[in-house]
This record gives structure tokens, sequence and C-alpha cells, in this order.
């Protein structure tokens, strides 16, 4: 779900409750209320370095430590500087409304990584092959001479070069 959609959805029930008497409230106001939450929720992460949501969850942000790590590519050692994360350990109510859920998410699967050479034959496969072709046929109505300097190969790319159009009537 996008931030887009929790503003269609909130403004929908707030409209279909009547929330606002003799009033609509729009999509563009509800789209100002949801940013005013989230900045709020940041601003106090930031100030506090804790925000708790009762039968929501808690978030805190922590410090991770400085490490050492290794690049994947080249496997040469890498420094990583420590940082501070935002962690989210969800409430009680939560919990329970997600464990009783009907649809269990399924666990997507990554797909493996293809190597250099797999690329490089994949846009091999891709690549235009030369495409044999005749000589060029002839633009007043006479038959094509066997002496028409045209090359017995062409690759597509030429071929792809329109040919001017000249008129039988002169």
């Amino acid at each position: 779900m996008t931030k887009k959609e929790i503003v269609k959805t909130i403004c929908d029930r707030a409209n279909k409750e009547k929330l606002i008497p003799k009033h609509s409230l729009t999509q563009l106001a509800t789209k100002e209320i949801v940013q005013w939450t989230f900045e709020a929720i940041i601003a106090t992460l930031v100030r506090e370095g804790r925000i708790e949501l009762r039968n929501f969850g808690v978030f805190e942000v922590k410090q991770r430590r400085p490490r050492k790590a290794r690049n994947p590519r080249t496997g040469d050692p890498v420094n990583v500087e420590a940082k501070n994360v935002v962690t989210f350990q969800p409430g009680k109510m939560m919990e329970e409304q997600v464990k009783k859920s009907v649809k269990i998410a399924e666990v997507k699967k990554k797909k493996p990584r293809k190597s250099k050479a797999d690329k490089a034959a994949k846009s091999a496969e891709k690549a235009p092959e030369p495409i044999a072709v005749g000589p060029a046929p002839s633009t007043n109505g006479t038959p094509p001479t066997e002496t028409a300097s045209v090359p017995a190969v062409v690759s597509a790319a030429a071929k792809s070069v329109a040919e001017p159009v000249t008129s039988d009537a002169t």
C-alpha cells in the first residue's frame, strides 16, 4: 500500500462517517494531515529518539557500532562507520491482528545473479544478424541488371535507411 492509497482510504472513511458535518474532506487535505503525521513522527525521533504509539508500536533510534565488512565484489576489507538506524517493535494489538490474518504473506525468492559471461551471451543474442539481399529492384519498372553495384550482404542497421521515392511519370 502506498501513501496515496492510505490517503484515499482515510478520506473515503472520513466522508462516509460524516466526520466533518456540512463539509467533505478532500484528498488534498487528507494528504496534508497524513504528511504532518509522518513529519511529527520523524521530528520526535530526531529530538527524543523514541516514539510510542499505543496499540500500534514503538519506533526507536538505535546506534550501530562501527564494524569491518568485506566488499562482496573484490573481497577487500571495508570499514563501515557507526550510524543511527530506526527500529520498529510492533504493539500487541498489531501483532494479534497480523497473526489472525487469513492471508499469509509469501516470501519472495531471490533470483540468482547472472554472471558477466551470461550477460554478454544474452546481449550477443540480441545483436542483429546480417541479412542477405539480391540486386535492388528497379524504380522505373525494368528488370534489374546483374551489373548493379549492390553488396551481397547488408547489415540490419543499413537496411533501416529509407531510399528516396521516385516517380515513374516523367
